[in-house]
């Protein structure tokens, strides 16, 4: 069984981000980027799959600039056996990446596609669930627990009123969640021989997928910041703080 893993290069969850002066975006100039911890979680999880058996080849794939092979090179230093980069400088947005994935899955003809929920970036969640829609293959978000035997794979999800267990037709699409698993430490070794595995680079075009953006970003600001607290004498006070200030009763 074949799994492909959509990774993304995203600003790392330890830096604090910062508006751009005009508004028109994120400052990444000189910032550190690292791969989206939940494809870091669907790496991880592939690369369980295989050493399950229940896997024969983790493909790792990227959809941006020349610097997500730095990502495809992390997710190899991990488990996968190559990776493949979809090579552009055009604003990826996640009907784009999902036409772009469809096209790879076509050509590689995965069992399984695995990928992160969301991305920490843009945090769209969708690009899975368009994916699994181009495709028409069966889909399960939000994984918690994933195992795979006989053609189908069984995922248990978190919902809104505890644990859902489905069980899906391979092939399929899985997107992860946090409590999956943990990703493991990439060692030195690892990294080493994730230098020598194959990494190719093909371009949109090549796959025949038109990644103009279709939505425009008008304006991007930072949140509010929060005024300091107060302390009320009483109850009273506060009921009417709340009601003729706040007007929140």
């Amino acid at each position: 069984m074949k799994v492909l893993v959509p990774v993304k290069r995203v600003v790392d969850y330890n830096v604090k981000v910062r508006v751009k002066s005009d508004g028109s975006g994120v400052d990444i100039a000189n910032v550190k980027m690292s791969m989206n911890p939940f494809d870091e979680i669907a790496v991880e999880e592939a690369t369980r799959l295989k050493e399950a058996g229940a896997a024969t080849e983790v493909v790792a794939v990227s959809c941006g600039v020349t610097q997500c092979q730095e990502t495809l090179r992390t997710a190899m230093a991990i488990g996968a056996d190559r990776g493949i980069l979809v090579e552009t400088d055009v604003e990826l947005q996640p009907l784009a990446v999902a036409k772009l994935l469809k096209a790879l899955a076509d050509k590689e003809q995965p069992q399984l596609i695995i990928l992160g929920k969301q991305a920490i970036d843009d945090d769209c969640n969708q690009t899975g669930q368009m994916l699994a829609a181009l495709l028409g293959w069966p889909q399960a978000t939000f994984a918690s627990k994933v195992t795979v035997e006989g053609g189908k794979a069984t995922v248990t999800r978190e919902v809104d009123g505890g644990l859902e267990t489905l069980a899906l037709q391979l092939p399929a699409v899985v997107t992860t969640d946090l409590r999956l698993n943990e990703p493991r430490y990439v060692t030195l070794p690892n990294i080493m021989k994730a230098k020598k595995k194959p990494l190719e680079t093909v371009k949109p075009a090549d796959l025949g997928v038109d990644v103009a953006p279709r939505l425009k970003t008008l304006k991007v600001s930072e949140p509010p910041k929060r005024s300091a607290g107060i302390t009320v004498p009483d109850a009273a006070t506060l009921v009417a703080k709340l009601k003729n200030e706040a007007k929140v009763i």
